[in-house]
């Protein structure tokens, strides 16, 4: 498990997402390592979840590749070069249903 993961899992849980899940693509994708799928309450806290997660990677010395959303957006999700942490808005997250979609895929435990 990278260090870049537990750093998006984190800042993640600092803006309070819920129910964080993180799904393994390594062996899935060549185009990215790992899914995070969050929740959030409304818009406003889904994107300071971004900018939470966009702030710590870049201070942890990673780089950003795409922030796709914005505020009104009730999919947000940024990819942080192998590593996309998707934020839904509550309701929208059982709309896509990422983890069913992806259900056969291994699930990663991160402490923070």
């Amino acid at each position: 498990m990278s260090d870049l993961l537990k750093v998006v899992v984190k800042a993640m849980d600092e803006r309070l997402a819920e129910d964080i899940v993180v799904l393994d693509f390594q062996n899935q994708s060549p185009f990215c390592d790992y899914f995070v799928i969050g929740s959030a309450l409304n818009h406003r806290m889904a994107k300071s979840i971004i900018d939470r997660v966009e702030e710590k990677v870049i201070a942890s010395g990673g780089s950003i590749r795409a922030i796709e959303g914005n505020e009104d957006s009730a999919w947000q999700l940024i990819d942080c070069n192998g590593i996309i942490a998707h934020v839904f808005v509550d309701g929208e997250r059982e709309v896509y249903q990422l983890e069913k979609l992806w259900g056969d895929l291994p699930r990663v435990e991160v402490a923070i």
